[in-house]
C-alpha cells in the first residue's frame, strides 16, 4: 500500500512539473535561462582559451577542455540529483542505448565537429550557421521524426529569429565564406545538435530525461576527453582562476542542457527550439559586456535582433488550445 501510495506522490508531483514546464512562464524562465546561460559560453571559452594557454589551432587542446567540461558537467548533474532524490541516479540496463546514442549526437559529434570547424571559420560565419540549428531541429521533428507538423507560422518564426541572428553578428563591409573543414564542420555539427534536440524529445517519453542528460554528458565528456589526450591535447592553467571557469562551464552545460531537456520533454520541439536564437544575441551581448567588445557592437542592431528574435519566439508560440500545443 506505501508503494501504491509512493508512487501516486511521485506520479502527482511529474504532473505538476510537466504542467509548469509546458505553461508559458514555465516555457520563458527555463528557456531564456538556459540561453544565458550559454550565452556565457561564447566569452568564458575565449577566456578559458588564454588562461589554459590553448592556441586559436590547437584542436586537440580544444577538444580536450570541451571533454574535461562536460565530465564535470555530467558529474554535477548526477552528483545534484542523486542528493535532491536521496538515492543514487544510476541508469537501468534498459537507459544504456538511449545514453550512449544521445551522447553520440549531443556531445561527441556535435563538439567534436564544431570545434575544429571554429578553429578553420570566421566567428561570425560560425554563429550564423550555428543559429540556424533552432530551424534544423523544426524541420527535423516535422519531416524526419514526425513529431509535429511543419506550420508557416513556425517558418515564418524562425526567418523572423534567423534575420535577428543576422542582424546582430554582421558587420559593415563584412563577408562570409564557406570552407568544408570549416563552415561545413559548423554546420554538420548543428545537424547533430537538432538530431539531438529530437532524440531528446522521443527518448524521454520512455526515459528520465534528467538521467539521460546526466549521464550522456559523463560519457561524452569521457570519450572527448580521451580523443584529445590520444590526439596530443594538453591543458596548462595558468592560475587558479582557470580551474574556477572551467567549473562555471561545467555548471553551465549541467544547467543550461537538464532545463533544456524537461522543457522537450514536456513541449513539442519547434516550441523550445524556436528559443535557441537566442544564444547567438546573448553571446554577442555578453562578449561585449565580458571582452570589453563593446566597440564592435552596435547597440540599434542589437535592439533590433532583440525585437526579431523576441518575435519569432512569439510567433511560433502562438498557439491556443491543447490540440495546437500537440501539432
Amino acid at each position: 500500500m506505501s508503494d501504491n501510495t509512493s508512487s501516486m506522490a511521485i506520479s502527482e508531483r511529474e504532473s505538476r512539473r510537466n504542467a509548469f514546464l509546458s505553461s508559458t512562464p514555465g516555457l520563458l524562465l527555463f528557456a531564456t535561462t538556459s540561453c544565458l546561460l550559454w550565452g556565457s559560453a561564447f566569452p568564458c571559452t575565449k577566456i578559458g582559451n588564454v588562461l589554459f594557454g590553448i592556441g586559436a589551432a590547437a584542436t586537440s587542446s580544444q577538444l580536450l577542455f570541451a571533454g574535461v567540461r562536460f565530465t564535470i558537467a555530467g558529474c554535477m548533474v548526477i552528483a545534484f540529483m542523486s542528493a535532491k532524490r536521496g538515492r543514487p541516479l544510476v541508469p537501468r540496463v534498459t537507459d544504456w542505448k538511449a545514453i550512449l546514442c544521445l551522447s553520440l549526437f549531443q556531445t561527441v559529434l556535435q563538439y567534436g565537429l564544431f570545434y575544429p570547424g571554429l578553429s578553420r571559420s570566421s566567428g561570425v560565419a560560425s554563429s550564423i550557421i550555428e543559429s540556424s540549428a533552432s530551424f534544423v531541429v523544426i524541420v527535423l521533428a516535422a519531416l524526419v521524426f514526425r513529431q509535429e507538423k511543419l506550420t508557416s507560422r513556425k517558418v515564418l518564426g524562425c526567418l523572423a529569429g534567423f534575420a535577428g541572428v543576422l542582424l546582430v553578428n554582421l558587420k559593415p563591409g563584412g563577408s562570409l565564406g564557406f570552407s568544408p573543414i570549416g563552415e561545413g564542420l559548423v554546420f554538420l555539427s548543428t545537424i547533430a545538435a537538432a538530431m539531438s534536440s529530437c532524440l531528446i524529445r522521443e527518448l524521454s517519453k520512455r526515459h528520465d530525461a534528467v538521467l539521460l542528460s546526466g549521464w550522456q554528458f559523463l560519457v561524452g565528456g569521457v570519450v572527448l576527453t580521451i580523443i584529445g589526450i590520444a590526439a596530443g591535447g594538453h591543458l596548462a592553467p595558468s592560475r587558479p582562476a582557470a580551474l574556477a571557469l572551467l567549473a562555471y562551464m561545467g555548471f553551465i552545460s549541467a544547467a543550461a542542457y537538464t532545463l533544456w531537456s524537461m522543457l522537450l520533454s514536456a513541449n513539442p520541439v519547434s516550441r523550445v527550439a524556436v528559443f535557441g536564437f537566442m544564444n547567438p544575441v546573448f553571446g554577442v551581448l555578453l562578449s561585449a559586456i565580458l571582452l570589453n567588445e563593446t566597440s564592435a557592437l552596435n547597440p540599434l542592431a542589437a535592439a533590433a535582433a532583440l525585437v526579431l528574435v523576441s518575435a519569432g519566439i512569439v510567433i511560433v508560440n502562438r498557439m491556443s488550445g491543447k490540440g495546437a500545443r500537440n501539432a
